[in-house]
C-alpha cells in the first residue's frame, strides 16, 4: 500500500488497483496549498468521512473532472449532486453499512463529531469513520473527526485494522494524549498516522503529545512529510 498525506485529514491511498482520495481538502489547505490536480491524478475513488468544508474540500471539482466513484453518506452525496457531480457515480452508505467499491470495501463506522456545510449550515448527515478492507493488503481505518468512544473496541473486534489514521489536533477532535489512549487501549495497530493538527492556529501545531503518549506502545507511529508518498 502506498499512502500520501496532504496535511489536515487528506490522504491518497493506492492499493488493490485503486487510487483513493480521502477527505480531499487541498486547494484551501494551508498545509498543502498546491491545488487538487496533482493529488487527483489517476484517482478512482473519493471517500468522505463527513460534510465539513475542511473535509469535503475539492471533492466536487475532482469528481467532475475524473469521474471517480464517490463513497459517502446520502446527505453528502445529495449535496455534491447539487454541485453537478453525476449521481451515477454515487456509492452511498451509512453507519454500520459496508459498500463494495470494486477491489475493496468500505465500512462506515461511528464517529463523535458534527457535520454541516456553508453559511446556512446545510445538514450533511452523521459523521463517520471509514474502514477500508483490501483482499491482499492491510486494513486501514480513517477515524475522520472524532473524540474517543468506548465502542472503538468493537471496531477493533469486527475489523482488526492494521493501519490507523487518527485526529490529534484537539479543540474539534480529541487531542494527542486522548488519541494515544484510544490507540493503546482499543486497537492493535501495526502503524498509526496522526492527522488534523497544525493546519490552523486553533489546532495543536504538532503531534508531539500523541507521539509522547505512544512511546511505550508496540504500535509504530508514522509522521510522513506532507506530499511525500510512503509504502506501508
Amino acid at each position: 500500500m502506498k499512502l500520501t498525506w496532504y496535511g489536515h485529514s487528506a490522504f491518497r491511498v493506492e492499493a488493490a488497483g485503486a487510487v483513493i482520495l480521502i477527505d480531499p481538502f487541498l486547494s484551501g489547505n494551508p498545509s498543502w496549498g498546491k491545488g487538487w490536480e496533482g493529488p487527483a491524478e489517476g484517482v478512482t475513488h473519493v471517500l468522505l468521512t463527513h460534510g465539513h468544508g475542511d473535509h469535503v474540500g475539492d471533492s466536487a471539482d475532482i469528481l467532475k473532472k475524473t469521474g471517480a466513484m464517490l463513497v459517502a453518506n446520502p446527505e453528502v452525496c445529495g449535496y455534491l449532486g447539487k454541485q453537478g457531480v453525476a449521481g451515477s457515480r454515487f456509492n452511498m452508505g451509512n453507519t454500520g453499512g459496508t459498500v463494495d467499491c470494486g477491489g475493496f470495501t468500505t465500512t462506515f463506522v461511528h464517529a463523535l463529531h458534527s457535520s454541516a456545510i456553508g453559511g446556512d449550515n446545510v445538514y450533511m448527515g452523521n459523521p463517520n469513520g471509514l474502514v477500508l478492507h483490501f483482499p491482499d493488503d492491510k486494513t486501514l481505518y480513517h477515524m475522520g473527526d472524532t473524540d474517543i468512544f468506548l465502542d472503538m473496541q468493537l471496531v477493533q473486534e469486527l475489523h482488526e485494522p492494521a493501519i490507523g489514521i487518527v485526529p490529534v489536533g484537539d479543540r474539534f477532535t480529541m487531542g494527542g494524549a486522548v488519541a494515544s489512549l484510544a490507540c493503546r487501549r482499543f486497537f492493535r495497530f501495526d502503524t498509526v498516522i496522526p492527522c488534523h493538527f497544525g493546519t490552523f492556529g486553533l489546532l495543536d501545531q504538532s503531534a508531539d503529545k500523541f507521539v509522547e503518549g505512544m512511546k511505550d506502545s508496540k504500535t509504530g507511529v508514522l509522521l510522513p512529510k506532507i506530499g511525500e508518498a510512503v509504502e506501508i
